[in-house]
């Protein structure tokens, strides 16, 4: 059959170039399509955590802006605030443009073949392969990664239902005075409650700041992040911002209910709701569950059911047990702040570092910790 590929992979995100790249570094013919033409801009607070950074598979210091080695998280209501220092960068800053980029080229180097300004309009799935009708063509593939973020049209041409928790969030980059950008270039800050069920943060890039708002949970009253970004300005110091650019979108913080492999196409990801489900970050879970699709299909050798089921072991064995333990501490979190804050004020630099060393890929949630406190408060879910 003319035009066929062994694999894929819908959508040059982060997720989606790291599979591509893994899928051609052995040697399985690859093609990774992409809407947009690169390098395009993508919103994202551009947080990218010591425990992403670890599991790629190439350095991309060249598309890093910063890397902190300290973190501050802060809750001003209950005058509340924590720092943590690790020897190795906590988190990286990066522009999404430029790392997206950054993976895409060294796909590319690998024998990725790159189809951009692509749209993806329809799937007809045949016995043995699937035929992917585009905005350019007709491309026939084995296998398909859906790469292509929170509102995924191929999960929707595939079958998948809407399942996840869709959080809101907002996003601007901004240029401030030099003073006030001193100011706030010393560190990455978290300040939690800034928004409604969520948190503010406040990243330093190379000469601006990016700084949003984001919530986790459902709230039963209209949220309005504007005026929660009004708010947070004057709790950052910021008197006056020279320019503003932003961007609202939203964030699955819970992974889909209805399985992550349909036929052949396989869910990594925002596609899949992959994000962390207290932090809502998504770069390190997307990276690696790209990583454990392309190695699942890798270690098949091209079987579509064993991929599947190599996949599915993959995210149970780590990914998906964090992310279920996570939307459980995500409840106290936000759901319970009187109570959150009691525990903070006895255990709350202990707590920093151990989200810390979560960033760092050196812990994960403790899945023993929900159950304890939830019979010693006798907290009803």
């Amino acid at each position: 059959m003319e035009n066929l590929f062994n694999g894929a992979v819908i959508g040059s995100g982060r997720s989606g170039a790291t599979a591509a790249y893994e899928l051609a570094k052995k040697g399985i013919k690859t093609i990774l399509i992409e809407k947009e033409t690169l390098p395009r801009y993508k919103t994202c607070g551009g947080g990218f955590v010591y425990r992403g950074l670890r599991n790629m598979p190439f350095s991309v210091d060249e598309a890093i802006d910063i890397k902190f080695n300290e973190v501050d998280i802060l809750f001003g209501a209950k005058n509340l605030s924590f720092k943590t220092k690790r020897e190795k960068p906590i988190i990286s800053m990066v522009m999404r443009d430029q790392f997206d980029h950054l993976i895409v080229k060294k796909s590319q180097a690998e024998g990725v073949e790159l189809l951009e300004n692509t749209k993806v309009e329809n799937l007809i799935f045949h016995e043995d392969y699937t035929q992917i009708e585009t905005s350019q063509g007709k491309i026939n593939t084995k296998f398909i990664i859906a790469a292509d973020g929170a509102l995924s049209p191929t999960a929707k041409l595939t079958g998948w239902e809407e399942t996840r928790r869709m959080s809101p969030a907002l996003e601007y980059e901004i240029t401030v005075s030099d003073e006030t950008f001193k100011k706030l270039a010393e560190s990455a800050r978290f300040d939690i409650d800034a928004a409604p069920q969520g948190y503010g943060w406040c990243f330093p890039k190379a000469n601006h700041l990016s700084v949003g708002l984001g919530c986790t949970m459902k709230s039963s009253k209209k949220i309005n992040l504007k005026k929660a970004y009004q708010e947070y300005l004057k709790m950052l110091g910021i008197k006056e911002v020279l320019s503003e650019e932003a961007h609202g979108f939203i964030i699955p913080t819970s992974p889909r209910t209805d399985g992550f492999v349909k036929k052949n196409v396989f869910l990594t990801g925002d596609a899949a709701g992959f994000a962390d489900p207290i932090t809502a970050e998504g770069i390190s879970n997307a990276i690696a569950s790209g990583l454990m699709a392309a190695h699942a299909i890798i270690e098949s050798q091209l079987n579509v059911e064993k991929a599947e089921t190599l996949y599915l072991e993959k995210l149970n064995k780590k990914l998906l047990p964090e992310l279920e333990t996570g939307i459980k501490l995500a409840k106290i979190f936000y759901g319970q702040k009187k109570l959150r804050n009691i525990l903070l004020k006895k255990h709350g630099q202990r707590a920093a570092e151990y989200m810390t060393d979560i960033f760092m890929g050196d812990s994960t949630y403790p899945q023993n910790f929900y159950a304890k406190v939830k019979q010693k408060f006798k907290i009803p879910f």
